[in-house]
């Protein structure tokens, strides 16, 4: 591959030195014609009849490249621009594939349980209680955001539930349609609001899916 990336080199880097060349020598042709003038012409008379000609050459060689390099040079943009989109793209894809989960410094002890999140998911789990709608709904936000906690303690990265999720490996996590069935539950309360209806049964679904991801991973 290098020794192709060489051959490709050295084919392009002649073409362009040579066009580069060219360019400066009809930018240059005045001076160059005046020098010739004032260098030749006492001793060569019949140069005088020559370099009017060479000068008109000159000119019009001039405006053809003048005229060439501007779709020349928007092509060489246009490139740029491709060029640097890609380099986008494949960013992207690193970073899809190696920074999907960050590792953390430490191995959660099996039964250990975490006591802050215990103590919200009681408070969560016990408006599930309440007779209002409402109650369930908050329920329900507040097991979404402890699933954001749980993720990011668990290495993940991304912008919300909905990105860590997507980053998820397949072995690494059993539960995962639960989190993803629960949080578009979450997702329904946070985007339509009151405008849309939650019976106790669908919430009580919602929390319990919650509840497994939870405890698969022993913090609750």
């Amino acid at each position: 591959m290098d020794k192709d990336k060489k051959k490709k080199e050295n084919v392009v880097a002649p073409g362009v030195g040579i066009f580069v060349i060219i360019v400066i020598l009809v930018a240059l042709w005045p001076s160059i014609y005046a020098y010739l003038d004032r260098l030749l012409a006492p001793s060569l008379g019949s140069l005088n009849h020559f370099l009017p000609t060479l000068e008109r050459f000159g000119k019009g060689t001039l405006s053809f490249f003048v005229v060439l390099s501007i779709p020349f040079s928007l092509f060489c943009l246009i490139g740029i621009v491709y060029c640097i989109e890609g380099l986008k793209r494949i960013r992207a894809r690193e970073v899809e594939k190696f920074d999907l989960k960050v590792e953390p410094a430490f191995e959660k002890v099996p039964g250990e349980g975490n006591r802050d999140l215990s103590v919200r998911w009681d408070k969560a789990a016990n408006l599930l209680n309440s007779q209002n709608e409402n109650d369930w709904k908050q329920a329900i936000l507040e097991a979404d955001t402890m699933l954001e906690d749980v993720l990011r303690g668990l290495g993940y990265q991304g912008d919300g539930v909905g990105e860590m999720l997507k980053r998820v490996q397949p072995g690494e996590f059993k539960n995962i349609d639960d989190a993803w069935e629960a949080h578009k539950v979450r997702n329904r309360i946070a985007h339509d609001g009151s405008s849309f209806p939650m019976s106790h049964h669908e919430a009580n679904e919602a929390i319990q899916r919650y509840k497994r991801v939870f405890e698969e991973f022993y913090y609750i």
